[in-house]
């Protein structure tokens, strides 16, 4: 809690949980209570004398860009020491602080003292709760929270105003602190509960709170960042939501891999460090600044540089942009690393190609077979949005709630260290396929059914004006997409790796980029020594590749999968995929099972096959 004293443990969570589904400004549905997890001033004294800052540059360039200049570092999340109980841990408050008593259905704030928090057992948090004592006059009784709560698109929360809603926006003509009952009667057509003011008699049914009409019965949005406890001015409608309903809260984050930039990179990212003290030769050319270059101590981190290299990159360089403006490709470096023809090398980085190449059998398929010895995938978390989810193709469409009550001086972070498998595709191929197939109406459909689907999904809430066509990826990424769920699939039958424990990249821009990554994914592990990369030995791997292709050209739901498109009304982004052929886990797929087509990858009789036949 985040009460001064004493701080009580109320339940706990995985780091990548605190990334994934419970993060700042999410409610974590514990066994007895709701829990609000603070912003990041309620985190900093919880953290140790180690910072446990991540170095990363690329991703706290973005950071930078997208939360502002004051990020000075990227931080893990604070680990407790279950040998040492401490004050470390992610700050959490009561919210809804509104509960309702299981036995009498008494419904009333926490701030009334009503309700009494319990927890006898230090070592149990699972065991906190809050009770009414002397329930019916006699018993104890358990509380829960009241399950209904109220969000604007603008990211704000609320409690939703029960004393208010019963009373028709006005207040109690009987009692300045009325007594509320809610009588939860479970409909299974729609919400079916009643709030009764015992006080004045006075009945109303929150199903008057539903739907477009029910939005003339709530008051306008006050601003509320519960997480933050700053209000701010809003006036937007607000929507009626249950704990746990999955619009509640949706993360923003960005991941990168960590490799070895090139001196390209390398250059472009000590010019965006060091750009204030550049500006002493803003105005030079690239012989006044070699002239300078040993004298001048601002030039100091640029002296292994070319003079002429390095008035190019600040010619390229802008200043950090606005959000909104052009997004960085975080893809490039991790492209680089991968089809460099001498493979970098770090603490975090290590890739070898097999000695004989691309397996003989395999070399219609592929151009290069990489094994990714060592990987570090780290993780930042920027903020989250309510009620529409962030677009990744236009970042401003959704705004995004802030994580802190001023500018942000670090950002929470994740890292997972793995192994990988990166296999490439030729790209002039892909893309000369891709230029055949374009028209027909396989492609169409998916490509119409993505701007149906990016309608969809806002529910009309948006106030600013979007292209719904925009970031199609192209069937060249349905193809390599298909390609990678396959190999997934194949790997965690053959080989024991639940699919789960794998994740994917796929690296795709309709130009000179085609190649996919299977790695390791498991949070708070050391990789699995080994195991994934030893599928890339010749002779495994092209048993592997051999069934994923044959296994894909039969699945148990044809001909119904085999046929399957998108058609109106639905929006489903995929054509022949299905639970039974290629859906993997929500936490392993990029795209969310989007962008799925089988008949892209083998021939289902329509000639639409990128790959050749396997023999």
């Amino acid at each position: 809690m985040t009460s001064k004293a004493p701080i009580r443990e109320v339940g706990s969570a995985r780091p990548s949980h605190l990334m994934f589904t419970g993060g700042i400004g999410a409610i974590i549905d514990l066994p007895n209570v709701a829990a609000l997890v603070g912003g990041l001033e309620d985190w900093e004294p919880h953290y140790r004398d180690d910072n446990r800052a991540v170095i990363e540059p690329r991703l706290l360039a973005e950071t930078r860009r997208r939360l502002g200049r004051s990020v000075r570092e990227l931080r893990l999340v604070p680990l407790s020491d279950e040998d040492e109980r401490s004050a470390v841990g992610v700050p959490v408050q009561p919210f809804p602080a509104w509960l309702r008593c299981t036995k009498c259905n008494r419904l009333n704030s926490l701030h009334s003292k009503f309700f009494t928090y319990v927890n006898s057992k230090r070592g149990r948090p699972d065991l906190a709760r809050f009770v009414h004592r002397n329930c019916g006059g006699k018993t104890t009784a358990k509380a829960v929270p009241a399950r209904f709560l109220l969000a604007c698109r603008s990211g704000h929360l609320d409690e939703f105003p029960y004393e208010w809603f019963v009373h028709k926006g006005g207040s109690c003509p009987k009692a300045e602190h009325p007594h509320l009952r809610m009588d939860d009667r479970a409909g299974n057509r729609a919400v079916n509960v009643r709030i009764k003011c015992e006080s004045c008699s006075a009945e109303r049914n929150l199903r008057e709170a539903m739907g477009a009409a029910g939005r003339d019965h709530l008051p306008a949005c006050r601003g509320r960042h519960p997480h933050l406890r700053t209000p701010a001015n809003c006036r937007e409608e607000l929507q009626p939501l249950i704990v746990g309903a999955s619009n509640l809260w949706f993360p923003q984050t960005v991941s990168v891999l960590s490799v070895p930039p090139d001196d390209t990179d390398r250059l472009k990212g000590l010019v965006a460090e060091h750009a204030e003290s550049l500006q002493i030769v803003e105005n030079f050319t690239a012989e006044q600044i070699a002239g300078l270059m040993r004298s001048l101590p601002e030039l100091k981190p640029f002296r292994e540089f070319d003079a002429a290299d390095l008035r190019a990159a600040m010619d390229a360089h802008t200043p950090t942009p606005s959000a909104g403006n052009e997004i960085p490709d975080l893809l490039e470096p991790e492209w680089k690393a991968f089809t460099a023809a001498r493979l970098p090398e770090d603490a975090y980085f290590t890739a070898v190609r097999e000695p004989g190449g691309v397996p003989a059998r395999l070399r219609p398929y592929f151009t290069d077979v990489v094994r990714a010895e060592r990987l570090r995938e780290v993780r930042a978390f920027h903020g989250f949005t309510r009620l529409d989810a962030p677009d990744p193709e236009q970042p401003d469409l959704v705004p995004t709630a802030p994580i802190s009550r001023g500018e942000p001086t670090w950002a929470p972070a994740s890292e997972v260290f793995g192994e990988g498998i990166f296999l490439r595709i030729d790209a002039d191929a892909l893309s000369t396929w891709e230029s055949r197939i374009e028209s027909t109406p396989a492609v169409q459909r998916l490509r119409s059914a993505w701007a149906t689907f990016r309608t969809k999904r806002y529910s009309g809430r948006l106030q600013a004006e979007f292209d719904p066509s925009a970031g199609w990826p192209g069937a060249g990424y349905v193809v390599l997409h298909t390609l990678s769920h396959l190999l997934i699939r194949t790997i965690a039958l053959e080989c024991g790796y639940n699919s789960a424990s794998l994740a994917e990249r796929i690296y795709s821009n309709g130009d000179d980029r085609a190649g996919i990554l299977i790695y390791t994914a498991v949070p708070d592990a050391e990789g699995t020594l080994g195991g994934l990369v030893s599928l890339a030995e010749p002779d495994r791997l092209t048993r592997i590749v051999r069934r994923a292709l044959t296994d894909a050209q039969r699945c148990s739901g044809d001909p119904v999968c085999a046929d399957h498109l998108p058609a109106e009304p639905s929006d489903s982004l995929h054509g022949a995929a299905c639970h039974s052929c290629l859906f993997v886990s929500e936490t392993t797929c990029e795209r969310g099972n989007r962008f799925l087509d089988r008949r892209f990858t083998v021939d289902l009789g329509d000639g639409l096959s990128f790959f050749t036949p396997w023999d």
